[in-house]
């Protein structure tokens, strides 16, 4: 695995974090948690999870395969330029990938996949991720540039980036450019923010001048014990967003990795959480995010009746709105995981791994 030692996912740390941790002369939680590394990382555990979901296509197009292509969705391809990141978050879903990074005739045929296949005649979405792929900021307005001329049905480029946070300095007059809304889709901005002490005066004015841009930034927050896992933390974080008008789209529970427990809450805990802030009046209801599962099949938000089953194995069992058939349409290749099955309305049900719970401060 990509900077794996002794089974370790490697430590990296952006210059600008490290400055911060050693400026603070005390320890930065909101920081040290998402980026050190924990002893715990190294204990042995009954199960391995290197891609927490099969998404990943191999399709022939041109007579070649291509890399860097994932789908799950009808609407929305997944592109991934480069799996290189500014810092490694521990919690990372896609932290362990092995290392790649996609050359401009890659990106070009990707393109000319995405408007042309008749699988993704549906496609209205790109979503460029990775890594990040702001660390390539060439790669990333080569693509775009690219969809604009070969898939004239995209709407709307979603770009998932941690640089604001991790590296702001990067964010500049070239990334501006990169990201400007071209004449058949509008750019978007994913990102995490976990902790309103990530948002420190370069962070917001990365973040301003990727609005100047004409971008839109929307934020999937990842629950994460000891950093975000209180009320209090939460309503400070959703409130500050929404000053700096960032949409909180996601409420993340935290995915089953490798070496990764002591970062998860229970999912109940997340559900209390959610529920709280949902139905206390401590925050806007504008301002609230969906409580959201990625599972083996996709992103499940939580709703009542969402869990319908439960193991000795800590696994819960968890009712998606995802047809069969469909899925099969959408994905060519596609084939149903273990850990998944068909309900007999032709609906996806699927397990996930929960985590041993402690208690939320509510």
């Amino acid at each position: 695995m990509a900077g794996a030692k002794n089974g370790v996912f490697a430590e990296k740390i952006s210059p600008y974090l490290r400055k911060k941790i050693d400026e603070a002369g005390e320890p930065l939680p909101f920081l040290d948690l998402q980026y050190v590394v924990d002893p715990s990382e190294a204990v042995e555990q009954t199960f391995e999870v290197a891609r927490h979901y099969q998404s990943e296509m191999r399709p022939v197009f041109e007579g070649r395969e291509l890399r860097g292509v994932e789908k799950l969705y009808r609407r929305t391809l997944l592109v991934e330029p480069t799996t290189i990141c500014a810092a490694h978050c521990r919690w990372c879903i896609r932290g362990q990938y092995d290392t790649s990074t996609l050359s401009h005739e890659d990106l070009e045929r990707i393109a000319r996949y995405c408007g042309t296949a008749p699988e993704n005649r549906d496609v209205r979405e790109v979503l460029v991720t990775g890594g990040d792929p702001l660390i390539l900021v060439d790669r990333v307005e080569w693509l775009l540039d690219a969809l604009e001329e070969h898939a004239p049905q995209v709407e709307t480029v979603r770009v998932a980036t941690r640089v604001p946070l991790q590296d702001p300095r990067r964010v500049d007059a070239r990334m501006q450019r990169a990201l400007r809304r071209r004449s058949t889709f509008r750019v978007e901005i994913a990102t995490h923010i976990n902790h309103k002490g990530e948002l420190f005066p370069e962070v917001r004015e990365a973040y301003a001048a990727l609005r100047e841009a004409g971008a839109r930034i929307y934020d999937q927050t990842v629950l994460l014990r000891g950093l975000n896992d209180d009320l209090d933390t939460l309503v400070e974080l959703f409130d500050e967003l929404r000053s700096l008008d960032i949409e909180a789209h996601y409420l993340f529970h935290c995915v089953p990795i490798r070496g990764m427990d002591h970062h998860r809450t229970s999912v109940e805990e997340g559900l209390a959480l959610h529920r709280r802030l949902g139905a206390s009046g401590l925050v806007s209801g504008r301002a609230r995010p969906h409580f959201t599962l990625m599972t083996d099949v996709g992103k499940v938000p939580l709703y009542e009746g969402s869990i319908i089953d439960r193991d000795e194995h800590r696994r819960i069992l968890v009712q998606t709105g995802y047809r069969y058939e469909e899925r099969m349409a959408w994905v060519p290749g596609w084939r149903l995981p273990d850990g998944a099955r068909v309900d007999d309305d032709g609906f996806l049900q699927v397990w996930y791994l929960d985590a041993l719970g402690g208690k939320a401060e509510l």
